[in-house]
């Protein structure tokens, strides 16, 4: 099940999920409509990993700083670190393969250090209690 992003920072697993994938999204995009069908299908799929939605308009709060240049776009963190942060089309196939392949990872970043912005490390770090 997909977590509305305003409830994601008291979710009661948010500590001990191998991963929280939150969608960055907006409510005026077709396709991140389409990715949230994807990925809801995704979140039932794997209930071991917490899963949130996030309109950066209406969840600005919780968002903080971050630009999304591309819609829909994933971040997904372990341990408050951020692991990946990217744009992803609404196809399940890969990003079932990519979580998959983040679950077993160390919390290295998939992408450079400087690649993942400020912002989305901060809001790693707001995530972790």
């Amino acid at each position: 099940m997909l977590t509305p992003a305003q409830q994601l920072p008291n979710h009661p697993r948010l500590n001990d999920a191998p991963l929280v994938v939150m969608a960055l999204c907006a409510n005026w995009c077709g396709t991140c409509r389409d990715f949230q069908v994807v990925l809801t299908r995704i979140a039932l799929a794997h209930p071991e990993i917490v899963f949130a939605w996030a309109d950066i308009e209406d969840d600005a709060e919780l968002v903080g700083d971050i630009d999304v240049d591309d819609f829909p776009t994933l971040a997904v963190f372990k341990a408050g670190q951020p692991l990946h942060f990217g744009a992803s089309l609404p196809i399940e196939a890969v990003v079932t393969r990519l979580l998959a392949r983040l679950a077993q990872s160390s919390t290295t970043p998939t992408a450079t250090p400087s690649v993942i912005p400020c912002a989305v490390r901060e809001l790693g770090a707001r995530l972790s209690r």
